[in-house]
């Protein structure tokens, strides 16, 4: 009875495999390392961007508390949405108020805020320099914590 296995007539030896010529290595052309490098860049970029962000949104420049009455909160923005506001801060009564600028970009003490206006309110923020967009919010203070300030 006929075997069923193609077998080969001898087996191969370190001759024939030394024979044989080497395989052609495929080189990457121009194209493909023009296109390679524009890549590895715009990853680096896309990267750098991204670590300059976050290091931006988590490092604190300054921190500080302010004092006043809340003339104006909105919620604004295209794509990004956040809370940005305005306090008078007036020494005395009679005097100009000096208005200061704050962001929030938590919705729970914009819901403090909210509920607070048109009273004095004392609130903690801290400065963040830098922030690349106004999609984190308009002004580079954000509030962290709001109060009712002491009458």
């Amino acid at each position: 009875m006929k075997d069923d296995l193609d077998q080969p007539p001898r087996a191969y030896t370190t001759a024939d495999v030394a024979s044989q010529p080497e395989p052609a290595k495929k080189h990457m052309g121009w194209r493909g390392k023009i296109i390679l490098w524009f890549f590895t860049v715009v990853v680096v970029a896309v990267l750098g961007f991204a670590g300059y962000t976050w290091s931006a949104l988590h490092v604190t420049y300054s921190s500080g508390d302010r004092a006043g009455f809340v003339q104006k909160f909105s919620n604004k923005g295209w794509l990004c949405k956040t809370w940005e506001g305005q306090i008078a801060m007036a020494n005395l009564p009679g005097t100009t108020p000096e208005m200061f600028n704050f962001s929030v970009r938590s919705d729970s003490i914009a819901q403090v805020i909210l509920k607070s206006m048109g009273q004095r309110v004392d609130i903690s923020y801290d400065q963040h320099r830098g922030v690349p967009t106004h999609c984190f919010g308009e002004t580079e203070y954000f509030v962290t914590s709001v109060r009712p300030a002491p009458q």
